[in-house]
């Protein structure tokens, strides 16, 4: 009987030549490479919303607000580019290169049908070990719903939803206060 051949596993540094020549990004999880696939209109919108809003937020603030082009190294062995990442004080940077940001301090992601489980699941999981991280925030694009994951003492995590265009949800790791309303500017939700 035939023995399944393992798959073979990248190193990080493998997966980082690859990338950073890539004209499509890829996530790196374990040893492995997942393609990151286009977002719809309303994700793409509801983006763009949160980057806006943020970065209006923290015009005169040392923060810097980046879409999802921006790299983030989980320590030790993984990359992800979250949707919406918020890095506040100096940002630091794994090398020379300044594509992979080591010290978020809020991460948004945008639910998809394809990535709501991954982003609920493993990924959430993952981001917890990123010592800087205070909040992680989830955005369904399908109705106006944000839920909001902030740090506690002992690496707990407190969760909040906030629903309904006419709510705003606080985010005091940036001290800003997000309405709804604007999140969800021109996204058609049913």
């Amino acid at each position: 009987m035939a023995q399944p051949h393992p798959r073979p596993s990248l190193s990080p540094e493998e997966y980082l030549a690859i990338d950073r020549q890539a004209e499509i990004r890829s996530e790196y999880l374990d040893g492995e490479m997942f393609a990151m696939a286009g977002g719809s209109r309303a994700h793409n919108l509801i983006v763009t919303n949160l980057v806006r809003e943020l970065s209006l937020h923290l015009k005169k603030r040392p923060c810097e607000v980046y879409s999802g082009d921006q790299r983030v190294r989980v320590p030790e062995i993984d990359y992800t580019y979250p949707d919406v990442v918020v890095a506040c004080g100096e940002p630091r940077f794994e090398d020379e290169h300044l594509d992979t940001l080591l010290n978020p301090v809020l991460i948004v992601e945008v639910l998809s049908p394809t990535t709501e489980a991954y982003d609920r699941g493993k990924k959430f999981q993952l981001s917890q070990e990123i010592e800087s991280l205070a909040e992680y925030i989830l955005v369904a694009q399908d109705r106006p719903r944000v839920e909001r994951f902030l740090r506690q003492d002992g690496n707990q995590w407190l969760l909040t939803t906030t629903t309904g265009l006419e709510s705003a949800v606080s985010l005091s790791s940036i001290q800003c206060t997000l309405a709804l309303a604007e999140v969800y500017d021109k996204v058609e939700i049913g």
